[in-house]
């Protein structure tokens, strides 16, 4: 094998022969880099000395059993796996194995592997930017709003950002400010519906010492904060019409004037405002002025509801489930078939924000690490999905809320076999209604099938 030492030791891909008792009887330059060990002090070692900590490590020498090793009937096999080094590091690898043909007597198994700690990160990277800093959605909807916020972020034009309440309008104005040349600058939020009218002017525009009673020094508004950044006017549709007025000059001149002065200050800013309330109408109503609707709306950006977003409700279920398991140090929730069917049924009419609401509720209800349909409230329990348009309305599967069931072990090993097999027939294959049939769970069952090779 000495022939082919400078062929191999000069691929990416680190290559390790094995013997039949899974001995190392040769490895690479590559392989030795990404284990940080010298070839010579592995070679005649078993395989598992190089897997320290990964659990097939001690399967390997308590069973011999090998999460690697391919069988006869399966010439290759694929583990992915993450190995922490002496010097801290921790790489990301990749890992195939080959049956070697019979007649090479010394070498019986190769196994190759792929460094992809660089590739996972740049993945990461990736889609933690297309989250745009909190927004998680692959659905249809989704992508086109993902795409006009990256076409708007480019412009420096006013932007109004519309949708429901609870949709996270907040987001989409962060990423807007993110993904622009003012990224850099200042991001100013300011919730409109916070102030009273007679404070709001002065958080705006800021005040002069002595304007009024309390106005001890003199103070900057957030539009003067926000120089050479964004200013975010979160439900802009609950200010009153004079302070409409003030906006709007504000819009037009780009200037500002604290109370009590009358000085103009220039202010370098990118207004982004969002309302859940339906402008145009208050404009039909008299109760938002005309052009400062217009002034506000260059470029409307609506943010879909939840229950639009078809298929989002899983991926966004598990991005909450995993923020809430790491805050409140317990151990990784998983949500069962039935449970996320509810979830995906339910119209949502609070949005995001209520499907954070209903999880952290369920996470009080259940002490394990699976959540299922009984921890959820009676509302979604009994939920009626909103039809598509066009579509026929249809109801949710229907869930009461009983104790879990348990499952006992048959006392036999060949009765309990039989159980499992007549279920699986009944059901057609389906592991979710077998489970539910038989009180237990999914990975039990799929445990007991493992074991009887079902």
């Amino acid at each position: 094998m000495e022939f082919l030492r400078p062929f191999l030791d000069g691929l990416e891909e680190g290559v390790i022969f094995l013997d039949r008792r899974r001995c190392i009887i040769a490895i690479n330059r590559a392989a030795s880099h990404m284990f940080d060990k010298e070839s010579a002090a592995v070679l005649g070692e078993l395989c598992p000395s190089l897997f320290e900590g990964f659990q097939c490590a001690q399967a390997c020498i308590a069973r011999h059993d090998c999460a690697l090793i391919p069988t006869a009937s399966q010439k290759t096999r694929t583990v992915n796996l993450a190995l922490n080094r002496k010097d801290g590091t921790r790489i990301i690898l990749s890992m195939w194995s080959v049956l070697l043909p019979e007649q090479d007597r010394a070498a019986r198994y190769a196994i190759i592997l792929r460094d992809r700690t660089r590739e996972i990160l740049l993945e990461e990277e990736t889609r933690e930017r297309l989250r745009f800093g909190g927004m998680i959605g692959r659905s249809p909807a989704m992508r086109e709003l993902f795409q006009f916020i990256l076409q708007a972020a480019i412009s420096q034009a006013t932007a109004l950002i519309l949708g429901e309440s609870g949709t996270g309008k907040e987001l989409v104005a962060k990423a807007l400010h993110d993904n622009s040349s003012r990224i850099n600058g200042p991001y100013v939020r300011v919730h409109c519906a916070s102030f009273p009218e007679t404070l709001l002017e002065s958080e705006l525009f800021g005040y002069k010492k002595g304007a009024f009673t309390g106005a001890q020094t003199d103070r900057i508004g957030r539009f003067e904060e926000a120089h050479g950044g964004s200013i975010f006017l979160d439900e802009i549709g609950e200010i009153s019409l004079l302070s409409q007025v003030k906006l709007l000059r504000v819009l037009q001149e780009k200037e500002v004037a604290r109370l009590g002065e009358n000085r103009l200050r220039k202010v370098d800013v990118r207004v982004i405002a969002a309302t859940h309330r339906d402008l145009a109408g208050m404009v039909r109503e008299g109760t938002f002025r005309e052009d400062l609707y217009y002034r506000l709306s260059v470029l409307p950006i609506h943010v879909p509801p939840l229950r639009e977003r078809h298929g989002d409700i899983p991926l966004l279920v598990h991005a909450m489930l995993g923020k809430m398991a790491l805050r409140d140090r317990r151990r990784d929730i998983r949500v069962s078939d039935e449970a996320m069917t509810l979830l995906d049924a339910y119209p949502w009419p609070g949005n995001v924000r209520e499907l954070a609401n209903v999880l952290e509720n369920a996470l009080v209800h259940t002490t394990g690490d699976l959540l299922l349909p009984q921890h959820f409230q009676p509302r979604i329990l009994n939920s009626t999905a909103l039809p598509e348009r066009g579509q026929p309305r249809h109801h949710a599967m229907a869930i009461v809320a009983t104790d879990a069931v348990r499952y006992y072990r048959a006392p036999d090993d060949a009765l309990e076999k039989e159980q499992i097999v007549s279920a699986l027939r009944e059901a057609r294959g389906n592991k979710t209604i077998v489970a539910k049939k038989l009180g237990m769970s999914r990975t039990t069952l799929w445990k007991r099938m493992k074991d009887y090779n079902l």
